[in-house]
C-alpha cells in the first residue's frame, strides 16, 4: 500500500472507531492483506489496535499477530488473556513465535512457556539459548523431512498429510534415521518423478547446509551468492535441526544494514524504530561517539598550538584550515563508504588490501590533481591570493585527499581482519584521523615553500 493511501486507510479506521462503525471497519478488513493490516495497527494506539485486531478471523488475526510491531505486540500481551494470548502464539510458526518470545518481558514468557506442552517448551528454551546472530537464532522447525528408503508417492502422501503445518513445503529435506541430512529433493521433482521410484535415487546428494552457530551475515551471504529460496541448520552431528527461509534472510539483511548505516553515523546500534524509543535512549546512542570525538578532536587543537608560530607569520592560512579539513574528511568518507559496503557484500575480502590501497591511491591522485589546480586557479584568479599561497594550498589539498582516501579505504579493512566491525571505522572515526593528518601536512608544507 502506498504511503498516501496508508494515511487515507488509518485516518478512515480512527474515524470509524470513533464513530463506532464496526460494520465498516470489519468489511475493510477483509480487503486488506495482512501485511497492510499490520501496518495500520502498528501506527493505532494500543487500545485502537486492539479493538481492531479482534474484529479480524482467528486465522487472520494469527497472521497479522506476526507482522506486529514489538511495541504492540508488547502492549497486545499486557491487554489480552492469558488463555487467548497462548492460542494466538500456539498457532504462529515456529520461528514467528520464537521472534515473539525473545521481544516479550520475562514475565510473559514464563506464562507462555507454562501453558506449552513439555515437548514444545525444550525446543523453545534451545532455540532462545542460540545467540542472537547464528543461524539457530533464525530458523525454524516447520519443514518437511523424507526418508531414503521412502517411494515418490509415499513422500508426496507424507507431504500431503503433514504439508498443511509447515512453513514451506517446495524443498523437502531427506535424512537417516539418526536424523543425519543425507539429501534434498524440490516439490518440482517429486510431482515429475515416477511414482514407484525411491527417493534416494531422485533426490540430490550435494546439499548446502550450515551450522547452528554461523554467523547468521555469512548465512544470507550464501543465499545471496546461490539463489537460495531455503537452507538447512545442522549440528555438530550433522543431524538436521531447522532449515532457514529467504523471508528470515531478508529481515536479517535489513538489520544488518540498518546497523551498518547506524554505526557509520556514529550511533550505538538497536533494532527499536525510531518513534519507538524515547528521548534518553537516543540521547544515550548517540552521546558516546560525540564523547569520543570530542575529545579526539583535542589533537587538532594541539596540533595549530604547535604550529602557531606558522600561523602567526601568515594569518591568511587559517582562512583555509577548514575546507582542506572538510575535503579530507568528504574524501575518506567517500572511500571508507564504498569499502563497508562492498565487505559486507562479499566483494572484497581482507586479503585484497594492497589492490585497495593501489586502487584508492590511483583514485585519490586522479581526483586531487583536479580538484588542486581548480583550487590553484580559483584562489589565484577570484580570490587574488599570493601565488605561493595558493601553491601551498593546492598542494596539500592533494595530499590530504590522497591521506584521506588510502585511509578511508584500509581501516575498514584492518578492522575486518581484527574481527572488530568495519562500520566503526567509518565517516566520525576516519573524519578525525584525516583532519589531524591533513593539518600536519599543511603546516609543514607551508613553512617549508613559505620559509616560516
Amino acid at each position: 500500500m502506498e504511503l498516501q493511501d496508508l494515511d487515507h486507510t488509518i485516518a478512515l479506521f480512527r474515524r470509524w472507531i470513533e464513530d463506532k462503525n464496526y460494520l465498516d471497519l470489519k468489511q475493510q478488513l477483509t480487503q486488506l492483506p495482512v501485511q497492510d493490516i499490520a501496518e495500520i495497527l502498528n501506527q493505532l494506539d494500543a487500545r485502537s489496535s486492539l479493538l481492531v485486531f479482534r474484529l479480524l478471523p482467528k486465522e487472520k488475526a494469527v497472521e497479522v499477530f506476526a507482522y506486529l510491531s514489538e511495541k504492540i505486540r508488547t502492549a497486545f500481551s499486557q491487554m489480552i488473556a492469558e488463555d487467548e494470548l497462548k492460542s494466538l502464539v500456539q498457532d504462529l510458526f515456529f520461528d514467528d513465535k520464537i521472534d515473539f518470545l525473545e521481544e516479550m518481558p520475562a514475565n510473559v514468557v514464563k506464562k507462555i512457556l507454562q501453558r506449552t506442552p513439555e515437548s514444545e517448551r525444550k525446543l523453545i528454551n534451545q532455540f532462545l539459548n542460540y545467540p542472537d546472530d547464528s543461524a539457530g537464532s533464525i530458523m525454524t522447525i516447520e519443514f518437511v523431512d523424507l526418508r531414503e528408503e521412502m517411494t515418490v508417492a509415499e513422500a508426496l502422501e507424507h507431504i500431503r498429510y503433514t504439508g498443511p503445518d509447515k512453513e514451506t513445503i517446495y524443498t523437502c529435506y531427506v535424512i537417516d534415521h539418526e536424523r543425519r541430512l543425507r539429501g534434498a529433493i524440490s516439490l518440482k521433482d517429486l510431482v515429475l518423478a515416477r511414482p514407484e521410484a525411491k527417493i534416494k535415487d531422485v533426490m540430490t546428494r550435494d546439499v548446502l547446509a550450515v551450522k547452528t552457530h554461523e554467523d547468521r551475515e555469512i548465512v544470507a551471504a550464501l543465499f545471496k551468492k546461490y539463489d537460495l529460496l531455503a537452507m538447512p541448520v545442522v549440528d555438530q552431528e550433522d543431524r538436521l535441526v531447522g532449515i532457514i527461509t529467504i523471508d528470515d534472510v531478508v529481515d536479517v539483511l535489513e538489520a544488518e544494514a540498518t546497523e551498518d548505516f547506524q554505526r557509520i553515523g556514529g550511533i550505538s546500534p538497536t533494532e527499536e524504530s525510531y518513534f519507538n524509543q524515547n528521548v534518553l535512549i537516543l540521547a544515550r546512542n548517540r552521546l558516546f561517539w560525540l564523547l569520543f570525538l570530542m575529545v579526539s578532536a583535542t589533537f587538532t587543537g594541539r596540533i595549530i598550538q604547535h604550529f602557531e608560530d606558522v600561523l602567526q607569520g601568515m594569518v591568511i592560512l587559517a582562512a583555509f584550515i577548514p575546507m582542506l579539513m572538510d575535503t579530507g574528511g568528504n574524501a575518506g568518507s567517500q572511500s571508507s563508504t564504498l569499502i563497508i559496503r562492498s565487505l559486507a557484500l562479499g566483494e572484497i575480502k581482507p586479503r585484497d588490501a594492497w589492490r585497495v590501497l593501489l586502487r584508492e591511491a590511483g583514485v585519490s591522485l586522479v581526483v586531487g590533481s583536479v580538484l588542486g589546480c581548480l583550487n590553484l586557479l580559483r584562489l589565484i584568479a577570484l580570490e587574488k591570493i599570493r601565488v605561493d599561497i595558493a601553491l601551498v594550498v593546492s598542494i596539500t589539498l592533494v595530499a590530504t585527499i590522497f591521506l584521506a582516501k588510502v585511509i578511508g579505504g584500509l581501516l575498514p579493512l584492518t578492522a575486518k581482519k581484527l574481527r572488530i566491525d568495519p562500520a566503526l571505522m567509518a565517516s566520525p572515526l576516519i573524519t578525525t584521523i584525516v583532519d589531524a593528518l591533513a593539518l600536519i601536512v599543511y603546516f609543514n608544507i607551508a613553512s617549508f615553500l613559505l620559509r616560516l
